[in-house]
């Protein structure tokens, strides 16, 4: 067997790369989420693939509650010193929180199924794409039928507007985790080259 196609197994990261990853996470959500000053408008939000990743690659579980606390931080921040709007900020802002923890999960699962094969994409599209779903549903569910923001919400009406915005954000979550895919076999490739000159 080739040592890179490895069979599924828990993926396990040192310390120090956890440190790194984390960081480049937090930085991610910095950087793409909403309108704050660090927004960069040209890039596709981060955040659902940040939680995914984040329950993929790092193991203390104290990560997750940080990043949600970042994400609110950020959003507090935009709407009270950056002049944004508030819209978005119902009692339905709870719905968050299902709707990142079940990319984070996801992320945990998969973590259970790596493996440097094609034999892992299925697990990985399949994984994303339940929980992609999942979480459309708790978070534009959540604010469309109890934010308050619409007098007479229907399933019809929400089923229309999932049709029209889960598209983008399939988008968005796509190209965070393709360039995490390919960040992530590039390592791995440059890591397997290494060993193999020891």
């Amino acid at each position: 067997m080739n040592r890179l196609e490895a069979t599924p197994t828990m993926l396990t990261l040192s310390k120090t790369n956890q440190i790194i990853i984390g960081a480049v996470l937090a930085g991610l959500v910095i950087a793409t989420r909403g309108h704050h000053f660090a927004s960069i408008n040209a890039l596709p939000s981060a955040s659902l693939a940040v939680f995914f990743l984040a329950g993929l690659y790092l193991r203390p579980t104290w990560i997750f509650p940080a990043l949600l606390a970042l994400c609110a931080g950020l959003d507090f921040s935009a709407i009270t010193y950056g002049g944004v709007s508030n819209f978005c900020v119902t009692p339905a802002y709870a719905f968050l929180l299902p709707a990142y923890g079940v990319m984070w999960l996801a992320g945990r699962w998969f973590a259970k199924r790596v493996s440097f094969s094609i034999n892992a994409l299925l697990p990985l599209v399949g994984s994303v794409a339940i929980a992609a779903t999942v979480s459309e549903l708790f978070s534009s569910g959540g604010f469309y039928f109890f934010g308050g923001r619409y007098a007479d919400p229907t399933f019809a009406e929400f089923g229309t507007r999932l049709v029209k915005y889960f598209p983008h954000q399939l988008e968005s979550i796509a190209f965070w985790l393709g360039t995490a895919l390919v960040v992530h076999v590039i390592f791995a490739l440059a890591s397997a080259a290494n060993r193999a000159k020891v």
